[in-house]
């Protein structure tokens, strides 16, 4: 029997052994890879399909992102409220995502409802209709949408960050408009249907308490047939056309008391050797609570209730980028107090003490991260969508567990140089 009045051993996150699950792979009859997570904890699922539709590959400004929305909003036997009525009376949730690089349609629903589920799935994927009047609707609700998000600082920040960063023309830095919801038209969603939603470009990865004739169903809807034909996606070469100004101030409302300030610069992507090590030195910066930037800028000066660091993810390019939300008449000391927190890195080793807290606090992370299924399989889905296996992330969990301090040094001696960043202040 257990003795309850002696307290359990007190372990490192560091000290665990993290592994990640393994995916079970199957192949659907025509071709489309199924990648499988099963779990019994609870009668749900989760369904994913994945394709290559994302603003990188579109050739007008928001196609990509209206096509993906619009593909629920109606189709040749129902109508959009039809479709909703059918996963609500399920009690199921079908969400439509796109990014930078791909389009996403995710099903939850409870296993035994999986069945019930798939012709309503197979009808948004393969029988989108794309009716005038939704259009018409959609165009007016994110016109209205971008009128009211034009009018708060930090989001008027976030757009021309990444302009500065990427390029206005850049897939990363490109940003929605009024003309462009207005040059939205059928034809041209319709054909940016037909060439990234096909059979051959589809990836499914599905999640949980899984139904005995879950491959069944699923050859049903989707693998039966060479939906949509055989289209092959080009990746194209994109040009990044960083702004040469570093430097910027916008004053989106003179009588605004509050500023939106980003600091941020260029950094290698993910498949460099300093990204990994990069993470780990951009907590220690801003990627908790207890990071240098919090306890300076947000605990000791009051400038803000919080500021963080972030580094991209994307897939061509990333950055570091500092952002936060300040007083107006505080917001140049605080780009002052950021530089400072910089310099601080490239001149000074960071105590053993703060890194052993930083290591264990991304392990951390990293653990409850992988605490279930669905979130297993997202972990899977990032690296296999980017050519990446599970040695990639034993790699990462290495280095969070490894680098020294002399390493980070060496690391914010060369990325982390203030005239290097471009430096933006919105009020």
């Amino acid at each position: 029997m257990i003795n309850r009045k002696i307290a359990p051993e007190i372990k490192d996150a560091t000290a665990f052994d993290i592994k990640l699950r393994p995916y079970e792979k199957v192949t659907l009859d025509n071709g489309i890879p199924v990648y499988i997570i099963k779990s019994d904890e609870q009668d749900t699922l989760q369904l994913e399909l994945v394709f290559p539709g994302g603003s990188w590959y579109e050739t007008e400004n928001l196609v990509a992102s209206a096509t993906n929305f619009l593909m629920k909003n109606g189709s040749s036997k129902h109508a959009a409220h039809e479709i909703n009525e059918s996963i609500d009376y399920f009690g199921a949730y079908l969400n439509r995502g796109s990014h930078h690089e791909y389009s996403t349609y995710t099903l939850h629903c409870l296993t035994k409802h999986f069945a019930d589920m798939m012709p309503v799935l197979q009808e948004v994927i393969l029988d989108p209709a794309f009716p005038e009047e939704e259009l018409a609707i959609f165009r007016q609700n994110m016109k209205q949408r971008l009128a009211v998000n034009l009018q708060k600082c930090d989001f008027v920040a976030n757009r021309h960050i990444d302009k500065y960063l990427f390029g206005e023309f850049h897939p990363y830095g490109r940003v929605s408009s009024m003309d462009a919801y207005d040059a939205l038209q059928t034809s041209t969603m319709q054909a940016f249907y037909k060439q990234h939603y096909t059979y051959n470009n589809c990836k499914i990865f599905v999640a949980g308490n899984l139904p005995a004739n879950m491959i069944e169903l699923l050859n049903q809807s989707f693998g039966k047939d060479k939906w949509n034909g055989e289209a092959s996606i080009i990746r194209p070469e994109i040009s990044i056309m960083a702004a040469e100004e570093k430097k910027f101030r916008i004053f989106n409302d003179e009588n605004g008391v509050q500023g939106a300030v980003r600091v941020a610069r260029p950094f290698p992507n993910r498949y460099h050797p300093d990204f990994p090590k990069m993470l780990v030195l951009n907590t220690i910066l801003g990627g908790y609570f207890g990071s240098r930037l919090m306890s300076n800028i947000r605990e000791e000066k009051g400038y803000t209730y919080g500021i963080h660091s972030q580094l991209y993810n994307f897939r061509q390019s990333s950055a570091i980028n500092i952002q936060t939300e300040a007083g107006r008449d505080v917001c140049e000391a605080t780009i002052e107090e950021i530089y400072k927190e910089l310099r601080i890195l490239q001149k000074e080793v960071v105590p053993e003490e703060e890194l052993h807290l930083v290591r264990n606090f991304m392990i951390g992370s990293i653990l409850g991260d992988l605490d279930g299924a669905f979130e297993v399989i997202q972990r899977w889905k990032n690296l296999i969508l980017n050519g990446l296996d599970e040695n990639y992330f034993y790699n990462n969990i290495n280095i969070i567990k490894t680098i020294t301090a002399e390493e980070l040094h060496e690391l914010a001696q060369e990325y982390f140089s203030p005239e290097d960043f471009y430096e933006l202040v919105v009020i």
